[in-house]
């Protein structure tokens, strides 16, 4: 028997050089904080702050970069046994500006091509895949092959047993829709048509919503989802909240927590590692859309993104107190 993953994520991993300096260009500069980063990555390590069994699949260049992300990874908690090594790529790096409270460039350098990229079928422990509580994958990793192949057939595997979660994930800078590659392979809104029949959440925010289903109203955007075949749909507003809609006519309409934003990369992470864990805890939809939402905000009140993902008696206390209240980030209990 598989050993028995409450989340298992699949696809994107890097380093992220965060500017220790707010509200200046890149160009100007001086000093960097180096962290793990990818959105399945991060995802993991939110699940495992917040006390659940957590591991990712996805690959490194044989690299420092590479060497580090693995020591990151089990410091936070996340089993790195799925994570390999490519000999042709180097590990990815993204940068980004720091402009509270709503601007936030980035910039990934994942070329010729990222090894996330390089993820096989053939090297899928598609059992562990199967147990899993949780699976998590993400748009990203339909963008090439052989990602894509696998990623669909890991999707496949679980027969939309359990939670799948299709995390939408737009980042339409790794899309080739070049005329050399097929339109069938190319075409984001196909593909991501075929993950949402395997999938049973579906998460994204309005631009992603719209990629998907090609609606941005919330609630046409959430029941197109939904008939696209997932039975809970969530829709991510920004400073509007959070909207939930469950197959069964259950809607959560949940306002964001006050707070005041540092830096709002990462806390897309924090509330997809908390809605794991409210789903796995089977509380009702407000509730984990609320509990997420606060984990959100914890996040985009700190500098950092990996390394600034929540506790439970942190998440509690902003949900008590309706705020997020400044703290370390990364303190312990």
């Amino acid at each position: 028997m598989p050993e028995l993953y409450d989340v298992i994520t699949m696809g994107r991993i890097g380093v992220d050089l965060y500017p220790l300096q707010t509200g200046v260009p890149l160009a100007r500069v001086e000093t960097f904080g180096k962290f793990l980063g990818g959105s399945p990555a991060n995802v993991a390590v939110a699940a495992a702050r917040l006390g659940r069994r957590t591991a990712v699949v996805t690959r490194t260049g044989r690299d420092a970069f590479g060497e580090y992300l693995h020591h990151e990874l089990r410091e936070f908690g996340v089993d790195d046994r799925w994570v390999t090594p490519v000999d042709a790529y180097p590990t990815p790096v993204t940068f980004c500006e720091i402009f509270p409270p709503d601007d936030f460039p980035l910039y990934f350098y994942r070329q010729p091509k990222a090894p996330d990229l390089e993820i096989h079928e053939s090297e899928l422990d598609l059992d562990a895949v199967r147990s899993a509580r949780v699976f998590w994958m993400t748009g990203t990793g339909l963008c090439a092959e052989p990602s894509r192949t696998s990623t669909l057939a890991a999707l496949r595997a679980r027969d939309r047993s359990g939670i799948t979660v299709f995390d939408l994930d737009w980042r339409p800078m790794f899309w080739d829709t070049t005329e050399a590659i097929p339109k069938a392979a190319s075409d984001p809104a196909a593909r991501y048509r075929e993950a949402l029949a395997h999938a049973t959440v579906a998460v994204g925010n309005l631009d992603e919503c719209e990629i998907a289903t090609g609606e941005r109203e919330p609630y046409a955007a959430a029941r197109a989802l939904i008939a696209a075949g997932v039975e809970l749909a969530v829709v991510k507003q920004g400073p509007k909240g959070v909207l939930a809609v469950h197959r069964d006519g259950t809607v959560a309409d949940v306002p964001p927590l006050p707070v005041e934003v540092v830096n709002g990369l990462g806390a897309g992470d924090a509330f997809g590692g908390a809605l794991c864990h409210g789903l796995l805890a089977g509380w009702e939809t407000e509730r984990v859309m609320r509990y997420a939402n606060a984990a959100g905000a914890i996040v985009a009140s700190r500098l950092a993104c990996s390394s600034a993902m929540p506790f439970p008696y942190e998440v509690e206390a902003a949900l008590t107190e309706g705020a997020v209240t400044s703290r370390p980030t990364g303190a312990t209990p």
